[in-house]
């Protein structure tokens, strides 16, 4: 099936370049793209379980842009293949402020976060968090996986790590798991002048600066499919 979305500028173009190339550093497995209404959602998997016992939220980013194409459409894609395309795109650049139309690239089978929702509506607004605070937490998760992960260590103790030091609450925001403070740093949502926003519907959080949003579902609790 065809699909394409149509970009305003280069600067989204540039934008969405950026995203994707912070995106991929953390998962380079795939990216889920929703257009609908004149808005493209973009998401991309930070955290996800591995298997039922496994009691890690998933934890997903996303940045939306505006587009000029109306018709809908729900795929996931290999996250570098959608970048290359769009890192070729920016190559070509003649005039920065002419639309520019991306073709998406073949879809892929769902990887497990991209088969979940987040609620479109219905949150609840929370306490704002200190982006600082998120930041250090992210940093400390970091370095404590570094330290806890020798070299050569196989990839079920990895993720067990990564679990056990991404699932832990924030010092200071109890509400928020410390992957979604990893996602926020690693996607570059954080800035020293952002407001945080938290958001929460159900078994949903959400973390919201002008620079984008960190979705986090935590396990328990039912989902939107």
């Amino acid at each position: 099936m065809f699909t394409a979305f149509t970009l305003p500028d280069s600067l989204s173009l540039d934008d969405l370049h950026t995203f994707l190339g912070r995106a991929a550093t953390v998962d380079d497995g795939s990216t889920r793209l929703v257009g609908a209404g004149g808005v493209l959602a973009v998401y991309v998997g930070v955290l996800a379980p591995s298997g039922i016992l496994d009691r890690a939220p998933t934890v997903m980013g996303l940045r939306t842009y505006a587009v000029a194409d109306e018709r809908d459409f729900d795929v996931v894609v290999p996250i570098r293949a959608l970048l290359d395309r769009v890192a070729r795109l920016r190559n070509d650049i003649q005039d920065p402020t002419a639309p520019i139309q991306i073709l998406v690239p073949p879809v892929v089978t769902a990887a497990s976060w991209a088969a979940i929702t987040p609620p479109r509506g219905g949150w609840t607004p929370e306490a704002d968090v200190d982006a600082d605070l998120l930041e250090s937490a992210a940093k400390a998760g970091i370095d404590e996986v570094a330290a806890t992960i020798p070299a050569g260590t196989g990839e079920q103790i990895v993720h067990r790590v990564r679990s056990e030091v991404w699932s832990r609450p924030v010092v200071g925001a109890d509400a928020v798991p410390s992957g979604a403070a990893f996602a926020a740093l690693a996607l570059g949502f954080l800035g020293a002048d952002d407001r945080v926003r938290l958001f929460s519907s159900g078994p949903w959080l959400r973390v919201s600066t002008s620079r984008g949003h960190v979705l986090v579902k935590q396990r328990g609790g039912p989902g939107s499919l």
